[in-house]
């Protein structure tokens, strides 16, 4: 395994469980053991939970299940001919298989000022401690991007009682994801907990006084911030499959087992653009539900089972008082059907295609994730879907 995220670290943790004797090597750029992602811009941000529980495995782990754990090593090339993966110490470590679980790369802006400090991207654990260590010393934070991470982020800068001014060039927060209505609610949200949130607007320029950054400069004025977040998504890191000559578009493109055109060389977790059985195409999802699903598939497909990618992407977000569920994969043309009321804070949300069930969120109500999942590919009458009197079972 080639990346030292949750999607490497289920890899090996599956070839274990499922009787897999042979040798095992992870190999991770950074120097900590494989951790999850979500909290580095949720509760370990605002100070809520210790790192200690975003470890996937406790540190005895890989010694007792006997996986090579390689630190802070980086992979500098593979030698598909020789089945070897050559690190940037000259080692070369062979592999009967070798699985790419690269990740993401935080995207940049091709702007002035970007190199200043107290300009920060949010991508690892070294990351969050930098925003929280100068979460203690400033009193403005200025956000570019109003996506989950830019989101989460500025509630977490709230909470630690901040100034904070979201920059979101799109018309709402959220909008290729949620459409208007749900979107324009996340709007309300942070509005309502007091975030200058400013859609639909252009940033021309980040500047800065004696190296540090003083503000954000936008098509309707100055923003004056002691911090800027750049939070605008991330992009695959295919570099190492693009050295290989393995075929890359929009990630590692991979078939439905996550077998790339090298039958020794799988991709799995963000890096992947995994061929999806239900949904008839190719598909990247940045989640870490879908870290650990395509973790114990890559296993899998090494084991010789005969599993494929075909379940309902999923994701969840916590900001303020709400918490929200989503499975599925709608888009800005399918209407939307809500259950419940918005203003009460608990509602259910479908999105639906063609009459057709493509999406659904729960805010504020909980244990009903696996009853929605179900429901994703279902016709389904529109009242039937809005009527609270007509239980999700019964759907």
């Amino acid at each position: 395994m080639v990346g030292g995220g949750l999607a490497g670290a289920k890899v090996v943790e599956t070839l274990r469980e499922e009787g897999y004797a042979g040798p095992v090597t992870l190999i991770s750029e950074e120097s900590v053991r494989p951790y999850e992602r979500p909290p580095l811009s949720k509760d370990y941000l605002q100070g809520a939970k210790p790192f200690e529980d975003a470890y996937v495995h406790p540190e005895q782990w890989y010694a007792e299940h006997d996986v090579d754990l390689r630190l802070g090593e980086r992979a500098e090339s593979i030698d598909r001919d020789a089945r070897e993966v050559v690190l940037a110490s000259g080692e070369r470590v062979p592999y009967a298989y070798l699985v790419l679980a690269t990740g993401s790369i935080p995207r940049t802006l091709s702007l002035p000022g970007t190199k200043l400090a107290g300009v920060h991207t949010l991508r690892t654990v070294t990351d969050s401690d930098a925003l929280r260590a100068a979460f203690a010393d400033i009193e403005r934070v200025a956000i570019i991007g109003a996506g989950w991470i830019g989101l989460e982020v500025a509630a977490a800068a709230r909470a630690a009682g901040l100034e904070v001014t979201v920059l979101e060039a799109a018309p709402y927060p959220l909008h290729r994801v949620l459409g208007d209505r749900i979107a324009q609610y996340f709007a309300d949200l942070h509005t309502r907990n007091g975030v200058d949130l400013r859609a639909g607007v252009t940033v021309s320029a980040i500047i800065g006084a004696e190296g540090r950054v003083t503000g954000v400069q936008t098509d309707s004025g100055l923003v004056e911030a002691d911090l800027v977040l750049i939070g605008v998504g991330a992009t695959p890191d295919t570099a190492l499959a693009e050295a290989a000559g393995l075929p890359v578009d929009d990630g590692v493109v991979v078939d439905s087992r996550l077998r790339t055109t090298d039958p020794a060389v799988l991709a799995a977790g963000d890096v992947a653009s995994a061929y999806h059985e239900a949904l008839g195409r190719h598909l990247r999802v940045e989640h870490w539900d879908n870290a650990i699903r395509h973790g114990e598939l890559a296993a899998k497909t090494i084991l010789g089972r005969e599993d494929v990618y075909d379940w309902q992407p999923y994701f969840f977000t916590d900001q303020f008082d709400l918490g929200m569920e989503y499975v599925g994969h709608a888009s800005l043309e399918d209407d939307v059907v809500v259950r419940g009321e918005l203003d009460s804070g608990e509602f259910i949300v479908f999105w639906l295609g063609d009459g057709v069930v493509r999406a659904a969120m729960n805010v504020n109500i909980w244990d009903v994730s696996d009853d929605l999942r179900a429901l994703i590919g279902r016709s389904i009458d529109p009242a039937r879907l809005s009527d609270p009197g007509v239980t999700l079972a019964d759907l």
